[in-house]
């Protein structure tokens, strides 16, 4: 059973089941250079389904934010030790950029690592994606460090936290 989370316009926000894989890797391999395996999918959808979110219109799935649960230092404290949501990865197709669904998805994966109790949330973004690192500004993610060439083709990736005061 789909449980709606959210609706914005015409778009619905659910929690990602193993049917929605293909499409996702399909939106993946369109628009982002970084692509997995169906069982990397898989993976993610049993260890946090509640942080791996598609957004659906008329039935056919346009974006998603797929997270998964880590245990380190914290990017916040020093000597901190947490629970901790990484966003491994975040998309909405080309011709539905720009309608608020990039940060309607952010925002229900922070609600569901939230419910995993995790302290913070962090992501590795493209310091050239300048679109990207405003809207996670918005959001109140700060930039913590650059990665020197972070990416395979050598590009720098900020890396980007938002912490859950307890």
């Amino acid at each position: 059973m789909q449980v709606i989370l959210r609706q914005v316009g015409d778009c619905i926000f659910r929690r990602c089941e193993l049917v929605d894989i293909i499409p996702v890797m399909e939106i993946n391999l369109r628009t982002l250079p970084e692509h997995y395996s169906d069982y990397f999918y898989e993976s993610l959808i049993a260890e946090l389904p509640e942080a791996f979110v598609v957004a659906e219109i008329s039935g056919k799935i346009i974006g998603y934010i797929m997270c998964k649960m880590e245990y380190g230092f914290s990017n916040f404290k020093k000597l901190g030790f947490v629970k901790k949501g990484h966003v491994v990865s975040v998309s909405v197709m080309d011709e539905y950029r720009g309608r608020g669904l990039g940060m309607a998805l952010v925002d229900e994966a922070i609600k569901g690592v939230k419910i995993r109790q995790c302290g913070e949330l962090y992501l590795e973004v493209r310091c050239s994606n300048v679109a990207a690192v405003k809207l996670y500004e918005k959001i109140d993610f700060t930039i913590q460090q650059r990665l020197k060439s972070y990416y395979r083709d050598g590009e720098d990736a900020y890396l980007m936290a938002i912490n859950f005061p307890s």
